[in-house]
């Protein structure tokens, strides 16, 4: 997947006008209010909420994980809900990477082959020591193929690892379905079914993507804890799709925009009992992503991310050369006292 710099480029498109006039932002808030605000959460609402306790979290994932949209949302409401809360969040998610430990031929030009999560999990678990790991993989474990049994084979084996590796690690695992991937953008750059290669994208993917994500829904009868951001990215896709025939959360297909990660955001915040839509928490960050709050949740992780990354190792090129961990600790405290000033004066 593509680098950070691209999807800041998507961020800023995310809110450009779209036909007839309606903002991105404005038109997924809408849906977001019309189908899902709650009303406002009680004290003791925030008490349950699944993240108390936890000491450091982790998430794990690919380029959208990386870009952290959705993480900066899931961290601002739940300062907002839990003002006391003195946990850590980490965004480790790596560009390019996959579960499954697959790569497309050429990919990034021929450049570097994707990325396997196996080969650094050790170490992120063993530097992080994390309580709770968020995954959040699917995208690009097919490959941008068709459905192949071989392909789903190695991602569910991926996953069988993670989870191995995180019990041993004495860390809680919570998988997260991914995004959607949107070919109508991108209709030119994609092939159809039945084809022996696919030096494009198969504009079929997103099929791919529901059997992934349905796979993982399913394992919660063994006690898994999945929460499924695919299904209602799906849905909000649909409905925002029949009011305007051109809108889109990705407009290269696969990364979404800020109206997606908020989508994404909202699926984990109400699996973790934080209720984030009351009017005032996920629909006004959407619409002022340039808010104090999620400049600094924002600048904190962004400095966190490059430094861990350095710190334990990757074999993705290209990526941001982050600082000493010392030092970018010490430059992330700064940071979490203006965090925790701002969020017990929004909650007073």
């Amino acid at each position: 997947m593509n680098h950070c710099a691209s999807h800041r480029r998507h961020g800023r498109e995310a809110y450009a006008s779209l036909a007839g006039g309606m903002r991105l932002a404005h038109l997924a808030i809408a849906f977001l209010g019309a189908s899902f605000f709650l009303p406002p959460p009680s004290a003791a609402a925030d008490a349950g909420h699944r993240a108390a306790g936890i000491r450091r979290m982790v998430f794990l994932g690919d380029s959208i994980t990386y870009a952290g949209s959705y993480v900066d949302c899931v961290e601002a409401v739940l300062r907002l809900r839990d003002p006391a809360w003195r946990g850590e969040i980490l965004a480790l998610g790596l560009p390019s990477e996959t579960m499954s430990g697959l790569s497309e031929p050429g990919h990034a030009g021929g450049k570097f082959p994707r990325p396997v999560l196996r080969e650094r999990l050790d170490r992120v678990l063993e530097q992080t020591k994390p309580n709770l790991v968020v995954a959040c993989y699917g995208m690009n474990d097919g490959i941008y193929h068709p459905f192949s049994d071989e392909r789903f084979a190695a991602f569910a084996q991926g996953i069988a690892h993670l989870r191995d590796r995180v019990a041993a690690a004495h860390a809680q695992l919570i998988h997260v379905t991914p995004p959607v991937f949107d070919p109508d953008p991108i209709r030119e750059k994609t092939l159809p079914a039945g084809l022996d290669a696919y030096p494009k994208y198969f504009a079929g993917y997103n099929d791919v993507l529901d059997r992934y994500s349905a796979w993982l829904i399913a394992q919660r009868a063994s006690g898994w804890e999945v929460v499924d951001a695919h299904g209602p990215m799906n849905q909000a896709l649909a409905r925002l799709r029949a009011r305007e025939p051109r809108f889109t959360f990705a407009r290269d297909g696969v990364h979404p925009d800020a109206a997606g990660h908020v989508i994404i955001a909202r699926a984990i915040l109400v699996a973790w009992n934080l209720r984030p839509d009351d009017g005032e928490l996920l629909g006004n960050l959407a619409a002022a992503p340039e808010s104090e709050l999620l400049k600094l949740i924002r600048s904190r992780r962004k400095l966190l991310s490059d430094a861990w990354l350095g710190a334990t190792g990757h074999q993705r090129p290209g990526m941001a050369k982050g600082l000493p961990l010392a030092e970018a600790a010490t430059q992330a405290a700064g940071l979490d006292e203006k965090i925790r000033a701002l969020t017990s004066r929004s909650r007073n």
